[in-house]
């Protein structure tokens, strides 16, 4: 309830923003653009933080600025210092998703995918439970403004409860100065960027143009919106389950393959046979959960100490988070280039097709990451 709502929960609240504030529609999408922006601007700033701090401490300080920040934003005055103070939002996110990997490592070395499987599923569920209640919560509290510092307060409680928890335990910092060298040369370093950098843009352009595809073909507002919400929700439990497997059969190149390729298949069939689209989302939908969280497994499989990985999930979420920010404006370019959503789906479904090709690419479970 802290690392994704404050990005989801603004959607469907979007219009009364706008009205409220009188604010453009370009102006009020950069309150979804900057934090998925920052997600990757400030991931390696995430690994400086965890050696210099642990990652602990490093984690309370990214909850702590997404509920801070959140709160500040929901009761400004003007629009212009709602985007201002989305930057912060954004910031804490981007620190805390970014740490996330490194926590798995330091609590369950043992078993990564099914620590990566039990933080990834609660974004899911995180993301799922803030778009269901954004507007319940409006309705409660009075507006938008109510329901962003509702989703706020959870941050900051969030913040609270981690910091209280991990409380006592070793805190691994390391000595010296020096900022954690990302390993640019390296080519399992930047096949790590492409994959995730692939997945993302597919995933965030069928979010952001699903349902307007599906209405362009006749479907109800309602229709297509459940839709996206059956896409949404089947990727919760196949974001631990299919992780979980991967930790005691098959290893987990086999099943990114597997996972990777069957949301491959959803998108095509998405925009190849509409008539059968709900069939489509949810096999998307639950292909999707796995593969991110697979592939969020990646970088503890190639490395093995912690400012290493730190260093190659900055690398991979910077230039990863940050290509796929602008995957929905370049795809929103395709429709108006071409006049048809069906374009963009087919761009979406070739993202995911080229995801196959490079989820192959990956080197054997047996040769490790020299990170030079």
């Amino acid at each position: 309830m802290a690392l994704r709502p404050q990005i989801v929960g603004v959607g469907p609240l979007i219009d009364e923003i706008q009205d409220d504030l009188d604010a453009s529609h370009a102006l009020v999408g950069l309150l979804g653009t900057i934090p998925v922006l920052c997600m990757g601007l400030f991931a390696p700033v995430a690994a400086y933080l965890s050696a210099r701090l642990g990652t602990r401490r490093a984690m309370t300080i990214g909850l702590a600025l997404i509920g801070t920040f959140g709160i500040l934003r929901a009761v400004a005055p003007s629009a212009w210092l709602v985007v201002l103070l989305t930057w912060g939002v954004g910031i804490g996110m981007g620190i805390g998703n970014a740490l996330a990997p490194l926590a798995v490592r330091e609590t369950v070395p043992d078993r990564p995918a099914t620590g990566t499987g039990v933080y990834t599923t609660g974004i899911q569920l995180g993301a799922t439970v803030a778009a269901a209640i954004a507007v319940p919560l409006a309705t409660i509290f009075g507006g938008w403004r109510g329901a962003l510092i509702a989703l706020s307060l959870s941050a900051c409680a969030i913040a609270v409860v981690w910091a209280v928890l991990e409380r006592g335990g070793p805190e691994h910092v390391r000595s010296g100065s020096l900022v954690p060298r990302l390993p640019w040369r390296s080519h399992t370093a930047w096949l790590l960027v492409a994959i995730f950098a692939t997945m993302a843009s597919g995933y965030y352009g069928l979010n952001a143009w699903l349902a307007d595809a599906y209405g362009e073909r006749g479907w109800s507002d309602t229709s297509a919106g459940l839709l996206l919400a059956a896409m949404t929700l089947t990727a919760i439990p196949s974001s631990f389950l299919i992780p979980w497997l991967s930790d005691r059969h098959g290893g987990r190149r086999a099943w990114l393959v597997g996972a990777s390729t069957v949301f491959a298949i959803g998108a095509i069939g998405l925009v190849a046979l509409p008539a059968a689209g709900f069939f489509w989302a949810l096999l998307a939908g639950s292909a999707q959960g796995g593969t991110f969280s697979l592939v969020m497994t990646l970088p503890l499989d190639f490395e093995q100490t912690r400012e290493r990985i730190g260093a190659l999930v900055g690398l991979m979420l910077g230039v990863g988070y940050s290509v796929a920010a602008i995957a929905p404006f370049l795809l929103g370019a395709v429709r108006d280039v071409t006049h048809s959503f069906d374009a963009v789906l087919w761009t979406c479904a070739a993202f995911l097709v080229l995801l196959v090709v490079l989820v192959r690419l990956l080197p054997r479970p047996e040769a490790r990451y020299a990170g030079g």
